[in-house]
């Protein structure tokens, strides 16, 4: 029996190893490195669980004692959150706005200057507007539209952070070109070129509205993706002197066309003007744009107008005449302000002057009128921003 417990002694020696008090030393250390928290401290504004959170300058990520190594944020959807790092990677701010009535989460980690991590969670939820604005544009996605086609936004509510609301909208090109903003009042936003986009252009518009506060409790509600392009550039020019219009596309001249303008008495606004509107048939009354007689009626009401295109806002049109004698057109100007083409009631003919341009023409042609004993037309009265020179298009606007 004495024989056995010596063996086990020597057995549980054994299992010890070496010098007890060394190996002691260094289990004892390795333990301790093992629980050693990292240094870096990662902090998240907005406090996890908050509400109601700002859609800017509300989401911060920081560091102390250490460096930022990853940032996550996404929505619950799981759709990123784009942001960037500050270059002493102490800080994170999302690129752009939030949307709003959105729930966040936010994962962050850090790493102090011995390499230990140290990381934090939160979620949070963004504010639940009382008010809420869109953008209603022109032109509709894959459309094919002429050269002189601006983008123009129309917003339901009126804008007070204009730069904010306009930092939110991008319109590109392909070709290449420079497209600037701007505003005509503080409900419309309508993008350029310099000159006239060039022939088979696509354009894109990007409305990221969706956490724009545009006004004091306002907030944008709109996220959207618009293409379209632009078709062969026809640009026509109208004299009204010689009372003559010349049509030409692509830079050469297809068709010249007889044509009556305002009368001396209503004169036709001259100036760059867009197509904006075609109706095959529409009725025109005289009340609707001011002019009435003496019982307040209108002082015409043609219920069967064909060929009708629109170039302003406040009435002008560009369209079919068939009241008037064939001989006149090219040698009287009896409008009321619109430009008038020969044609048929109805707009039953393919060949006529009216349906002939009808035919040939789309939504953002130019037509442009000189020699008319008339002011030019207002920028904003249709979409006729060309009658402002790049540098007044492109000035600070208060």
């Amino acid at each position: 029996m004495a024989v056995l417990a010596g063996a086990v002694m020597v057995l549980v020696a054994a299992c010890g190893g070496g010098d007890g008090d060394d190996d002691k030393g260094k289990s004892g250390e390795k333990g301790k490195d093992d629980k050693k928290a990292s240094q870096a401290v990662v902090e998240i504004a907005p406090k996890n669980g908050a509400d109601g959170v700002a859609t800017e300058d509300a989401l911060k990520v920081t560091a102390s004692k250490g460096k930022l190594t990853s940032v996550k944020v996404a929505d619950a959807k799981g759709n990123a959150v784009k942001g960037d790092i500050s270059k002493d990677r102490t800080e994170w701010k999302p690129a752009d706005h939030l949307a709003t009535q959105t729930k966040y989460t936010v994962n962050a980690v850090a790493e102090d200057e011995e390499g230990l991590k140290a990381a934090k969670h939160a979620t949070f939820t963004t504010v639940v507007p009382k008010n809420t604005f869109v953008g209603y544009f022109t032109p509709e996605n894959g459309e094919t539209v002429g050269a002189g086609m601006p983008v123009s936004i129309n917003f339901n509510r009126p804008i007070e952070d204009r730069q904010a609301v306009e930092d939110a909208v991008k319109v590109t090109a392909d070709p290449g070109v420079e497209v600037e903003g701007h505003w005509f009042g503080n409900q419309r936003l309508d993008f350029r070129p310099k000159t006239y986009w060039v022939s088979g252009t696509k354009v894109s518009l990007s409305l990221r509205l969706d956490g724009v506060q545009g006004a004091d409790g306002v907030y944008g509600k709109q996220s959207k993706d618009v293409k379209f392009t632009v078709g062969r550039s026809q640009v026509s020019t109208v004299d009204a002197k010689t009372k003559k219009m010349t049509v030409e596309r692509d830079g050469k001249v297809i068709k010249t066309i007889p044509i009556t303008s305002g009368a001396p008495s209503n004169p036709t606004w001259n100036g760059q003007m867009v197509i904006s509107e075609k109706l095959k048939v529409t009725r025109m009354n005289g009340a609707t744009v001011g002019f009435t007689d003496d019982d307040g009626e209108g002082e015409y009401d043609i219920k069967d107008v064909p060929n009708a295109m629109r170039l302003s806002t406040s009435g002008t049109f560009i369209h079919g005449n068939y009241w008037l004698a064939k001989s006149s057109f090219g040698q009287v100007n009896g409008s009321h302000g619109c430009v008038g083409l020969f044609d048929q009631r109805g707009g039953r003919s393919k060949t006529t002057p009216g349906a002939w341009f009808f035919n040939n023409s789309m939504i953002g042609d130019v037509v442009i009128v000189k020699n008319s004993n008339e002011k030019t037309v207002a920028p904003d009265n249709g979409l006729n921003g060309w009658n402002m020179s790049w540098d007044e298009w492109t000035a600070p606007q208060d």
